[in-house]
């Protein structure tokens, strides 16, 4: 069964600034309840006024863990003054620039969610770039540019963890949609063309992916140590990698042996003394215990 917030929790997004529908906010919930099960953190990227927040920030808080939230607070491209979606009770009087920060605040407040949120301003490459934390699921929701949206994606993804999830919104393949909907579409078409990540769920304009678990390479997983184990059905060599084929064992004196079929030369062998027969392998045998070396007096002795 599909996970659905609890009644006061949809009525709190309902009820906040943005722009996400409520059957798409539904579905970015089911999919923060899943990827909260890695036992992970939740992130967006686009934060505004903190409408689609509230559903990340209380699935954050039924798995555990902890929601953050990216943004700058200025606004994006479309949300400037003289376009469609530019609300002018976000701009702050004394600056005169856009300020969605103390709305996003009480939007939080309001939920009851501020304990689960940890709100990261700023542009989101920068944060992106000091980032090192595995995510269960990254939200991305910024900049609708290709620069903008691009760099979302190329900052972020590559922390989703595997089997997490990657949720894109505002994907609408529609070429009469290039200013709003276009850039998010060519992000998830990358997503998908790098072959890391599958499409798992769609509604609306919000696309659903999963990271693909990596794969062992092709031969089998290395030995521990980065060499190559040896070949089944062969032990290893003590320092654990697998002799190459042909190679002998050197010689007890740690000179190596003659060639197969061929007799060392002469030079190399120690005449046996005098009396002794040189052992096989061209080195003079010990004598026996209690055996008199030739010509001692012990020898002359044993002759009489």
């Amino acid at each position: 069964m599909t996970a659905a917030p609890q009644p006061e929790i949809l009525a709190a997004f309902e009820a906040a600034k943005g722009f996400m529908p409520v059957d798409e906010g539904l579905a970015l919930y089911a999919a923060a309840v899943e990827a909260g099960r890695l036992g992970l953190p939740l992130l967006e990227v686009g934060t505004y006024c903190g409408r689609s927040t509230i559903l990340l920030a209380d699935a954050a808080r039924r798995a555990g863990v902890t929601a953050l939230t990216v943004d700058h607070h200025r606004g994006s491209e479309e949300q400037q003054p003289g376009w469609e979606y530019h609300d002018p009770q976000t701009v702050d009087p004394e600056i005169g620039l856009m300020d969605t920060l103390p709305t996003f605040r009480r939007t939080l407040h309001k939920a009851g969610l501020e304990e689960h949120v940890v709100a990261l301003v700023g542009r989101s490459p920068q944060i992106a770039a000091l980032w090192n934390t595995p995510l269960a699921l990254v939200f991305v929701d910024g900049g609708h540019t290709d620069e903008h949206a691009g760099a979302d994606y190329a900052g972020w993804a590559p922390h989703v963890a595997p089997g997490g999830l990657l949720v894109i919104h505002d994907v609408f393949p529609d070429p009469e949609d290039e200013f709003t909907g276009q850039a998010p579409y060519r992000v998830y078409l990358r997503a998908l063309e790098s072959g890391e990540f599958t499409e798992i769920a769609v509604t609306g304009s919000l696309r659903v992916l999963r990271r693909t678990p990596p794969t062992a390479p092709a031969g089998g997983t290395p030995a521990p140590d980065d060499r190559a184990s040896a070949p089944e059905g062969q032990t290893p060599a003590p320092d654990d990698r697998a002799p190459a084929p042909g190679d002998e064992t050197p010689a007890p004196d740690d000179r190596a042996s003659a060639p197969e079929g061929e007799t060392p030369a002469p030079e190399d062998r120690a005449p046996a003394p005098e009396g002794q027969t040189p052992a096989p392998g061209g080195r003079a045998s010990a004598p026996r215990p209690g055996t008199p070396a030739p010509g001692s007096a012990a020898s002359a002795a044993a002759r009489r």
